[in-house]
Formats: C-alpha cells, structure tokens, sequence
C-alpha cells in the first residue's frame, strides 16, 4: 500500500476516534481536539511550535500556537477527556484486568516561569529533593502476564496550587473515576508507594481488590499478634517455586523465585481478612504483597498474586512510552491550565496509538503498514507501541497533509505523475 494512501487511512481512523470525545465538547473545541492528536502524533513532541508546524495551515505559525494555546486554556478540559476515555476504556476491563496504578512527575530543573514548580520526588534519594516540576498519577490497564496495555488517564497537580489537599486526594481521585466507569471491576496494583493506610481504606471502603507492594516497615496482625511485615516473612513457608523472565536495564534476566501466604490482618481494620504473599528471588530482601484477593495457598491463587505484580513491571515500560514518544518532559507551557490539559490529550493520543490502531482484522493489517513504516532496524519485540507511534509520525509528517479533508484516497499513479510533470517543469 502507498504511504500517502496509508496516511489517508490513519487520518480517518483519527476523525473515528474523535467520536470517543466530541459528545462532550462543542465543534470548535472537538476540532482543536482533532487538530492536537494528530499534531502530537505527526511531531511526537507536545511543544505548541511543533504541533502547529505539523497541521500546514496557511497562515503564519505565530497565529497557529496562539489558538492552541488559547484553546489549552480551558478549565476543566483535561477532566472530561480523562472522562471521555474512561467511557472508551471500561468496557475492555474485565473481572481480573490489571488496573496499575503509578505515580510519576515531570521534572522541569531549568524551568522559571512556569506556574506552580513545587520540589518532586527524586528517586535516586528515595524522598522529595531538590528537583522541581509537577508529581502525576498514570493509569494503564493489561492483562496479567501480558503487555499489551490501555491507557487510562494521567492526572498531573503541583503541591504549590491552590486547590491542592494533599497527594492521596489526588490519587484516589484517579481511583475513584476509574472505579465509577468500570463498576468496581479489575484488581487495582500499586508499587511501594501505595503502602498508605488512608489508600488501604480507600480500597477497602469501596470493596476494591487490590495487590499493594509493602515497604516493610508495616504492622500487621497475624495470630492476634501486631508484628512488622519484614518480620513476619521470615516465618512464612515457601510453598512453591516458578522461573520468572523480565527486562532489567534493557536486558532479558531470568530468576527462580519462591513465594508462600500468611493471613493477616490491618491493625485498624481487624475485621477484615487480608493474606501477605511473601515471594523472595528478587533482590536480598523478600517481596510482602499485601492483597484482599480471596484464595487459598494452592500455587494457582499464589500466582495470581505474584504475577499480577510482576506484570507491573513490564507495564512500566508502557508507561515510559507515553512520556518519551511525545516528548511528555518537554513541555514548555507557563500555565498550570494548559499542562493539565496536555498532560490528559497525550494519554489520549497514546491511547490513539496502543488500542484503537488494529481493532479488527482489517485494521490489524493497517497496523502492519505503520510498523513498517517505523524503519526499524531489528526485528520488532513484542512490545511494539513505540514502533506503532514512529510510524505514525513518520506517515503524518512526511506523508500527511494536515487535517485537511479528501474525499478518496490519493492516488499513486496520479501523485507519481504530479512529481514527473514538476520534475520536467523545473527543467
């Protein structure tokens, strides 16, 4: 298939998946929606400058930026397309769907004048540091070994805003938007920073399942006894074994890991029955998955647990997808406004790209045409978004033609026979 025609196609399914938001916005804000995906798409880079090069309007660029940065600027926005995609993304979690739940930020050490910098975290020190920029919560949901991944929402906040409460207000404001839409479906996994006990009775309260990885320094009740997780692990029984494959560092690393089951208890919720799944292989410490997951200590309920966190990890490279393909660090925008709003149509436009791309057979071959076209040098790995996100810039930028509408499909005798005229023409 002809590239440009290949770019034609891309584009309508850019105008289908528009579908997913227009109800909720007015024409002209649609049409900004519209214009900012495939932007964001054709560049892979989220500064205003890029996407308004990339549309080929015929009027100075100076005037292009200005209505996108004017149309950024709508409070609320950002809200109802989280909302838009929730209505998208429900109805593909099902009962036991992996809901992963991950903080991040964006670090901006050289920005100035940008509205609200607050410190971060720094990974690196293990607490907030001296970098500044804005913290987010991303939402991806998968299948549990898997890692095909949906994206579900990206909720960016400063600590120095003025409607900021606190960092649990913001996460379980993803929490809670999520659970609404999928009606309580899906286990929800959470890394170490999930141990809180306001998210635990978050969980609980709202009958939520959940696998949240411990720090280690937890209470817990075991035999009407309070005792620190660390300390219970060493009591518990590796009742199995299982060879564990996953990416460290960009290489392929294969472990034999162990895990057993203990019940416990939260101090502050006795009632409720909770089981510490203690898997140890990993690292010197051993893992503590604390999960409400009913079961039985057979190695089939264990699994669930220990894969469904494990899969964690292989859906951080998703995460780390959206933030390089378009460049998410590289914002430049001065308003707090307009870098929520950002933020929420660059899950959108990854969203574009990881599930609506190869919906269906005839779709599925479409997808095959924009992974070739990605140029990539080695065979394409599973994990094949950021090949689907080169291709789609490459078609855009090089073969697209903006947003302007055709009524067919170019034609590549007619486009071949255009370039010989102008060649000879030029002679």
């Amino acid at each position: 298939m002809h590239s440009s025609a290949i770019a034609f196609k891309v584009r309508k399914q850019l105008h289908g998946f528009l579908g997913i938001f227009s109800p909720r916005f007015s024409k002209p804000e649609a049409r900004f929606i519209e214009q900012m995906l495939y932007g964001i798409q054709a560049a892979q880079d989220v500064k205003l400058s890029q996407i308004g090069r990339e549309l080929h309007e015929q009027i100075p660029l100076a005037k292009v930026e200005n209505r996108l940065s004017r149309n950024l600027a709508r409070k609320g926005m950002d809200e109802t397309l989280h909302d838009c995609l929730l209505d998208y993304s429900a109805a593909k979690i099902r009962e036991n769907t992996l809901i992963v739940i991950d903080p991040s930020d964006i670090q901006k050490d050289y920005a100035e004048k940008m509205q609200y910098l607050a410190k971060v975290w720094d990974g690196s020190q293990g607490k907030v540091g001296d970098k500044f920029g804005y913290s987010g919560c991303m939402a991806v949901a998968c299948e549990s070994g898997a890692r095909k991944m949906s994206p579900l929402a990206f909720r960016l906040w400063s600590s120095e805003a003025p409607d900021f409460k606190s960092e649990n207000n913001e996460v379980e404001a993803v929490i809670d938007a999520i659970s609404a839409k999928t009606k309580k479906r899906g286990i929800y996994v959470y890394d170490r920073g999930g141990d809180r006990t306001g998210l635990f009775e978050k969980f609980m309260d709202k009958n939520l399942r959940f696998i949240v990885r411990l720090v280690g320094h937890r209470n817990l009740v075991w035999r009407k006894k309070e005792r620190l997780a660390e300390k219970l692990a060493e009591k518990c029984r590796m009742l199995h074994r299982a060879a564990v494959t996953f990416l460290s560092h960009g290489k392929e690393v294969r472990v034999q890991i162990e895990f057993g089951v203990m019940e416990v208890r939260l101090p502050d919720r006795p009632e409720e029955p909770l089981r510490l799944v203690v898997v140890k292989g990993f690292g010197e410490k051993p893992m503590l998955l604390l999960t409400n997951l009913k079961g039985t200590s057979s190695y089939k309920s264990l699994w669930q647990v220990a894969e469904g966190y494990i899969s964690r990890w292989r859906v951080e490279e998703a995460i780390r997808f959206i933030k390089q393909s378009y460049s998410l660090e590289d914002m430049r925008l001065l308003r707090y406004t307009r870098l929520k709003n950002m933020a929420a149509l660059v899950v959108c436009a990854a969203a574009f790209a990881s599930t609506w791309i190869g919906l269906g057979e005839k779709l599925e071959i479409l997808r095959g045409h924009v992974i070739d076209l990605s140029q990539r040098i080695h065979k394409v790995p599973e994990f094949f978004y950021y090949a689907i996100a080169d291709g789609i810039g490459r078609l855009f930028s090089r073969f697209g033609d903006g947003l302007g509408r055709r009524e067919k499909p170019p034609d590549p005798m007619e486009e071949r026979q255009m370039f010989l005229s102008l060649c000879f023409t030029a002679q």
